[in-house]
């Protein structure tokens, strides 16, 4: 009986911090999908909805509660945060869409640092473009790059896949 009653509480801990864990991580999703818009904007060879979907991700950092965020999601976002609105602040006001693609450079680093304490709510991957030397994330396994858009959209390899905590 004792066995039993062991068994449901660490079940209990456990289902606890996993729905705890689910909802810190779920803070930082509207951020990582907001970036992911900026992305397949530029992979469409699209500046103005690069512009709006930027300006979608700087209202995403601004709001972000870090209420909720663990002692390490904190200090990674008090470091990450003010690169991200930066750099989506500037995709959202240039018009110019090689300027555009510079600031999204920095803007996927960023991201990329932030995934390592924020577990995203779906897989992501982190792809690497050999021509400009740049990372950046995607939705997909297949190769779209940002960079050269339709002009070289399959240049690039995979480098990494962050596992989501969507099924």
């Amino acid at each position: 009986m004792k066995t039993i009653k062991y068994m449901l509480l660490m079940l209990g801990v456990f289902v606890f911090h996993q729905t705890k864990a689910q909802a810190v991580n779920a803070v930082f999703s509207p951020v990582l999908h907001a970036y992911l818009s900026v992305e397949k904007a530029l992979v469409d060879d699209d500046g103005k909805a690069a512009n709006q979907q930027a300006a979608e991700m700087v209202k995403a950092v601004q709001q972000l509660n870090t209420d909720k965020l663990e002692a390490a999601q904190k200090g990674a976002w008090t470091n990450y945060s003010e690169k991200l609105r930066f750099n989506a602040q500037h995709i959202s006001e240039s018009k110019s869409i090689e300027h555009q693609r510079e600031h999204f450079a920095a803007l996927s680093d960023a991201v990329f640092m932030l995934l390592k304490n924020f577990k995203p709510d779906v897989t992501v991957y982190r792809e690497y473009c050999p021509m400009k030397k740049q990372y950046w994330i995607n939705a997909s396994a297949k190769i779209q790059n940002p960079y050269y858009g339709k002009k070289m959209q399959d240049c690039g390899k995979v480098t990494a896949t962050i596992k989501g905590t969507a099924l």
